[in-house]
């Protein structure tokens, strides 16, 4: 029997994010109106059979362990469980994780008591619906000690990750970490029998930092001091014997920017959407909150999710994801925004007193045109406001109440946008 221990890796300050993970941990990141981030590996891991998850993170980790806790109950008898270990002081460690490999190592001590007999190690900040379990059972019939699944990427995509030399058995016979724009890799490109479609210029593989490693290598590869798997345990490993190529040929978006986390986001809400939520059989799980459905009054919606729990009135929204319990009012206009929604509904005696400050409700007021923006959970946006429609371009940093990354506004959590304010 076969006893696999699946590890979801959160990620450090996750300051590519930044300001989304300003006061939460990357994994806990609003995605698609209802979900967050981490959501999907452990709908995949789940859906594979795999239901002893641990998810390792260190910084911000408080609505994780809410939402973790709230999401993900299994039943007395499945055996099954998701659990947060974040970084933590010991008699034997007191320090930060130092990398992917040390967040494994410092953990070793909690996954030695479910006796594993491989470990199954995802990324925490990818969007991809894989049967891992056929990624195991593959793993375990070549005979190696270690698969690294791996999906087809350009060379122009190839300087940002880890690059396959594979042979004709999908063995890995050469790794490049991160080679660059400059250098040449032609010598890596992957054997014409591997690719499908030659005209997609998808000629490299690159790892998806998706691991199955037997329990024996683990422990002797962590027994050394090396911090991170890409840059040192992989490497490593591949001088002193075979590693198996696992190739995923669907579909694999990195959400660990700004710009692929906004862009993956309208993707969803295209007519053809790369990334499938609508598959009933390998669902992606999320927290069940018992929302209404969502309300629409006398408003134009194109290309547009709307999450549960929205009250939408007179309004024009295209190309956007409308996260939970989002208020519109009469004569907003929003093309290309990502808003993530609000944790809870105001009380009609709240919002009265609010308007007595002068301070508008949460959500997106009357008259007010967005653009191409991330608006984060709470966010008070007064009436009359014009963001992102200024055709001259800023600079990307930080604006006070907003920031500009990538060229994308976003406007972090729980902040107050005045009436009639122009970003």
């Amino acid at each position: 029997m076969h006893n696999v221990l699946a590890i979801v890796l959160g990620g450090g300050k996750g300051t590519r994010l930044y300001p989304l993970t300003k006061d939460r941990a990357k994994p806990a990141v609003p995605f698609g109106g209802k979900y967050r981030i981490v959501d999907i590996p452990i709908s995949n891991c789940i859906n594979s059979g795999f239901k002893q998850i641990y998810i390792l993170t260190q910084f911000n980790s408080a609505s994780l362990h809410l939402h973790i806790a709230k999401s993900y109950n299994f039943d007395t008898f499945s055996n099954g469980f998701a659990e947060i270990l974040a970084a933590e002081q010991t008699l034997t460690h007191s320090g930060w994780y130092e990398g992917t490999a040390d967040a494994v190592r410092k953990n070793l001590v909690h996954f030695r008591t479910q006796k594993p007999s491989h470990y199954l190690i995802v990324s925490g900040d990818q969007l991809y619906r894989m049967d891992l379990a056929d990624m195991v059972d593959q793993h375990i019939k070549s005979g190696k000690a270690l698969t690294i699944a791996c999906t087809t990427v350009s060379r122009e995509d190839a300087s940002d990750f880890g690059i396959m030399k594979v042979d004709a058995e999908s063995r890995i016979v050469e790794f490049q970490e991160k080679p660059g724009p400059v250098k040449d890799i032609s010598d890596f490109k992957v054997p014409k029998e591997f690719v499908k479609d030659r005209r997609s210029h998808k000629d490299y593989l690159a790892s998806m930092g998706i691991y199955v490693f037997d329990a024996a290598l683990m422990e002797e590869s962590l027994s050394v001091k090396a911090d991170d798997f890409g840059k040192e345990i992989i490497p490593n490993i591949l001088k002193k014997q075979e590693v198996n190529a696992y190739i995923f040929e669907g579909y694999w978006e990195d959400i660990g920017t700004i710009k692929s986390f906004y862009e993956a986001n309208l993707n969803l809400a295209s007519i053809s959407p790369a990334f499938n939520f609508y598959d009933e059989v390998n669902p992606i799980y999320t927290h069940r909150r018992n929302l209404p459905a969502s309300k629409i009054n006398y408003s134009t919606l194109n290309q547009t999710l709307t999450a549960d729990g929205c009250i939408i009135t007179n309004a024009s929204i295209s190309n956007s994801i409308i996260g939970i319990r989002t208020l519109i009012e009469s004569g907003a206009s929003l093309e290309g925004v990502v808003c993530m929604g609000a944790d809870h509904y105001e009380s009609v005696d709240d919002k009265q007193k609010n308007v007595e400050k002068g301070i508008p409700p949460i959500g997106i007021g009357g008259g007010s045109i967005i653009k191409g923006a991330i608006i984060d959970k709470n966010v008070r946006i007064g009436s009359n406001c014009r963001i992102g429609i200024d055709p001259k371009p800023r600079p990307d940093g930080e604006y006070g109440n907003h920031y500009i990354v990538d060229g994308i506004i976003v406007i972090p959590k729980n902040t107050l946008i005045e009436p009639g304010t122009t970003i």
